[in-house]
């Protein structure tokens, strides 16, 4: 598509890889060049943290908001309790409304991060969809909602056809999903003066359907915007590492452990992560991305430190970069390292290595932490560990001693 954008934020979309589709690029980059447009992205509370796959939407929203714009951040609070069907094999457990509550409160303090939220023109909203959706008469809204829907064409959604191609079940409450997200946009337009939709791509059915009904019940004119599904160069799915989820939330994750995860990028995917998770100006991302050799490492460490400054400030940024010079440059035990704390009660007459794998996060299991010994994967104090059935006692953490899976992932043991 060519397409030569007059709003700054469409612009900027465009040239950093944040653009999948969009359902009216005229019309839409005419409403952002007229006057502040707020727009929306929903996130359902279904952990305690977001994590390292949300991250390229928040972006979107903060670039929104450096252009003049409006974000709206939407917790689903209401639709949490049915679960989003797209593209799952298997319906979401359901969760309380105290889990939800606890939920949302951890997601918040990511936001606030990125986002400037107040009461200004383009200051930041941060909604709960239980406001309109807790109190809905069922009666009403299949008469005055349900009706404006079809479902042949619901049916022809590709995250629904997926999972019935499949022959795997779907729920009654979960189809009810897209209509009630269909509404969300319906009533954020109606009280906000809410203008976009944007989402990853996987949304697109669930946009389009929001976009239609509020036409035919308001007759106004809203927009939707979607994001690339993000995978690594190598296929996977961004945001997932050995270690499980890729946590925003600092007492999930350390600061150290999100600032190696971006160190770790593959070459390939520099260059693209610099213009979707930095500010960077793109020349510089785009002259980054193209070292080669050794010199791609100092990219990936620019990457770091910007993606972490941006989360968890600069002072973290550069304690997580000197730890990682001390760890790996000299062989030493840095700082910042993540540091399982045990005491003396935990230790008793003695903890298995094998545990201590486990407990600091080095390894999901006791059997992949066996495993990680027998292949000599695991190092006590930078010496391979050989031995499965090594008990540790409180004489051998006087001193902290320091753990290591594979090259790039160590932690610290010590008695508190």
């Amino acid at each position: 598509m060519t397409y030569h954008p007059k709003s700054d934020f469409i612009a900027v979309m465009m040239e950093r890889g944040f653009l999948a589709d969009c359902t009216d690029y005229q019309g839409l980059d005419d409403a952002f060049a007229a006057g502040v447009v707020p727009a929306y992205i929903g996130y359902d509370a279904t952990a305690k943290s977001l994590h390292v796959g949300h991250l390229m939407n928040i972006m979107v929203l903060r670039w929104l908001q450096k252009c003049g714009h409006k974000p709206i951040t939407l917790m689903g609070g209401g639709t949490t309790k049915v679960g989003d069907p797209s593209f799952r094999s298997d319906e979401r457990p359901l969760l309380g409304p105290d889990q939800i509550g606890a939920n949302i409160s951890g997601m918040q303090q990511v936001f606030a991060k990125y986002l400037q939220y107040g009461d200004g023109a383009a200051d930041a909203l941060m909604l709960n969809n239980a406001e309109w959706l807790d109190g809905l008469n069922y009666l009403d809204f299949l008469r005055d909602i349900g009706r404006h829907f079809s479902v042949n064409r619901m049916l022809s959604f590709e995250s629904v056809k997926s999972r019935l191609d499949r022959e795997q079940s779907l729920s009654f409450l979960e189809f009810n999903y897209m209509i009630l997200q269909a509404y969300d946009f319906l009533e954020l337009n109606r009280r906000y003066g809410c203008l976009l939709q944007m989402g990853g791509s996987d949304q697109w059915g669930n946009i389009v359907n929001g976009i239609d009904l509020t036409r035919r019940v308001l007759d106004n004119e809203i927009y939707g915007l979607t994001t690339p599904l993000l995978t690594t160069s190598d296929g996977r799915k961004m945001g997932k590492s050995q270690g499980g989820a890729i946590w925003l939330n600092g007492d999930m994750l350390s600061p150290y452990e999100f600032w190696q995860f971006w160190r770790n990028t593959t070459d390939a995917d520099t260059g693209k992560f610099l213009k979707l998770f930095t500010e960077l100006p793109v020349d510089e991302c785009n002259r980054l991305g193209a070292l080669e050799g050794s010199e791609i490492n100092a990219a990936k460490i620019i990457l770091a430190n910007e993606v972490t400054k941006l989360l968890h400030g600069a002072d973290a940024a550069t304690a997580a970069e000197a730890t990682a010079r001390e760890v790996f440059e000299k062989g030493g035990v840095g700082d910042d390292l993540p540091t399982l704390t045990l005491s003396t009660a935990d230790i008793g007459d003695g903890i298995s290595i094998v545990q201590l794998l486990v407990k600091s996060g080095l390894a999901g299991s006791g059997k992949e932490a066996k495993r990680l010994i027998s292949e000599n994967g695991a190092k006590i104090n930078d010496a391979a560990l050989t031995d499965a059935g090594l008990m540790v006692d409180a004489a051998a953490l006087a001193t902290p001693i320091k753990l290591s899976a594979g090259k790039k992932r160590h932690a610290l043991v010590q008695i508190g």
